[in-house]
């Protein structure tokens, strides 16, 4: 999913309910063929590619290409990770 896809009438400020952060929001940063390893989230996260590109992987065979404005709902319990194929950033909101 991307940001600008919640966004279809054509006024010139709009706004859409994405998440109701429950804990924080981190900045986090991926190099160029690394890997966030393997982990769970004990709460629903959003996670918010800001830059460069990545795929977002989870145990129950989901895969999606990541890049600027797009976005991911992570459920908790479920083991996920991401590869960034390049250098790339995000906002995680839990």
């Amino acid at each position: 999913m991307n940001l600008k896809d919640l966004h279809t009438e054509q006024k010139a400020v709009q706004t859409s309910a994405l998440f109701e952060p429950n804990e924080k929001v981190i900045s986090l940063q991926i190099a160029k063929d690394e890997q966030l390893k393997e982990h769970i989230t004990k709460i629903p996260a959003l996670l918010v590619c800001v830059a460069g590109k990545a795929s977002f992987s989870d145990e129950n065979g989901q895969k999606l290409s990541l890049q600027s404005g797009d976005y991911v709902k992570i459920e908790p319990n479920v083991k996920h990770w991401v590869d960034a194929s390049e250098d790339s950033n995000f906002l995680l909101i839990k």
